[in-house]
């Protein structure tokens, strides 16, 4: 009685074998697919000169701390040609009018 049981086992066994490989078979399409994919999106970016998030970011980041070094310069400069427009009075007040700048 228990005969009958052998043939079916053995060819569930060749069905796992053959699903199990067609699944590896699959899988190793399907990575090379995905690189092959990657690839052409790569080879397009460059085409079209376009670039990667980090890269943009970086960027964005250097520009935003010029800006801020730019508006900082610029409230330096504001005050130096402030002090010194109040220093260019004083200093033409304690010229003699009849002494020439050169001291002659």
């Amino acid at each position: 009685m228990g005969g009958g049981s052998g043939p079916k086992r053995g060819l569930f066994d060749d069905l796992a074998g053959m699903a199990g490989g067609a699944f590896s078979v699959l899988a190793g399409a399907r990575a090379e697919a995905e690189a092959m994919g990657r690839a052409q999106v790569e080879a397009m970016v460059q085409r079209l000169e376009l670039v990667r998030r980090e890269d943009l970011d970086a960027a964005l980041e250097v520009a935003r701390r010029a800006r801020e070094q730019a508006e900082a310069l610029e409230v330096r400069v504001a005050a130096l040609e402030a002090k010194l427009a109040q220093a260019a009075p004083a200093a033409d007040a304690s010229i003699d009018p009849g002494q020439s700048v050169d001291g002659g």
